[in-house]
């Protein structure tokens, strides 16, 4: 018996596509992995250095956390570590949307000199779930600030008016910083100085200290700069005398005019060849004047003029000039 003979058609298919395919299943991967859920915590800056920081006072910085996924994230805790470095303005637990950020304060109080290191923790149900922010710092020994006149005396000045001194203050070993001045009497003042005031180590800061007497006879007080110095406070003490008259006069005298005339005015100025000011209150019928509203340490240039019956008025007489002692 004889069979007939099938003949079959073998179709073979190529697939030539396969990194096609490889791609695909990549592509399918990474659109499961950011898709609705993706939850990521990023940190900004990424670590935190605070450099040199006295002991005893303390330095801020800022550390912003920010939900860089497209689902919200929840952090739990967050907890800083190392001797000197702490955390504030940060509420937890805390939901963080999509885009959504949160700043809060990291310090370091150094309470030895040396290096310093820690770490902020972050708990969170982010992808990264444990994040952590390297912290640095450096505490150094607190600096001294001296003035080059701790005690001064402003001598006698008269009442109503006001005398200034100029001093300096100079930090050593490390900056200071001077935040604030207090006074203890209101004769004495401070000016010159904005606070806060940052003094780099070995630099120095100048400043102003008046006295304005308000009443007559002695007078005393301090003024005491607060600052973050080893020696704080830095006090400079205050004295003075209250005068209400003047410690010098000028005794101005002239020939009479040889022509017609009612009386005399007395003209003063502190530059050699004026501009004048006229000093008598009203029209001088002698020939002598007493100025007694001279201060020390100025020279003052005088003139006078005639003034006759119609009120007409010379002019001005040869300069005189008078050298006052100080103060």
């Amino acid at each position: 018996m004889s069979f007939p003979q099938r003949i079959s058609r073998l179709l073979i298919v190529v697939f030539t596509t396969p990194l096609f395919l490889i791609s695909a299943a990549s592509a399918a991967t990474s659109a499961s992995f950011h898709g609705t859920n993706w939850k990521r915590l990023a940190a900004s800056p990424s670590s935190v250095s605070f450099g040199n920081t006295q002991v005893g006072s303390s330095q801020t910085q800022h550390e912003t956390l920010t939900n860089s996924g497209n689902s919200t994230v929840t952090i739990s805790q967050a907890t800083g570590t190392g001797a000197g470095f702490s955390l504030s303005g940060l509420s937890l637990p805390l939901i963080l949307n999509k885009g959504q950020s949160v700043t809060f304060s990291v310090l370091f109080t150094p309470k030895v000199v040396g290096s310093a290191s820690g770490a902020i923790a972050v708990v969170s149900n982010a992808s990264n779930p444990n994040l952590a922010i390297a912290l640095a710092g450096t505490g150094v020994s607190a600096g001294r600030l001296t003035s080059s006149a701790s005690a001064l005396n402003f001598g006698s000045v008269t009442v109503g008016t006001s005398k200034s001194l100029t001093t300096t203050l100079t930090a050593t070993g490390s900056s200071v910083t001077v935040s604030s001045a207090t006074s203890t009497s209101p004769e004495f003042r401070l000016s010159g100085l904005s606070f806060p005031k940052t003094i780099t180590a070995g630099q120095s800061a100048s400043f102003t200290l008046s006295f304005t007497p308000q009443s007559s006879g002695a007078a005393s007080g301090s003024i005491s700069l607060i600052s973050n110095a080893a020696n704080a406070p830095t006090v400079e003490t205050l004295t003075g005398s209250g005068t209400t008259t003047s410690l010098h006069d000028v005794s101005l005298y002239w020939n009479s005019s040889s022509s017609a005339v009612v009386g005399y005015n007395v003209y003063r100025s502190t530059t050699s060849g004026g501009p004048y000011t006229r000093i008598n209150p009203a029209l001088d019928v002698s020939t002598s004047y007493n100025d007694s509203s001279v201060k020390g340490g100025i020279t003052y240039y005088y003139v006078n003029t005639a003034v006759d019956t119609s009120g007409v008025e010379s002019k001005y007489s040869n300069q005189l000039q008078a050298v006052i002692p100080g103060p």
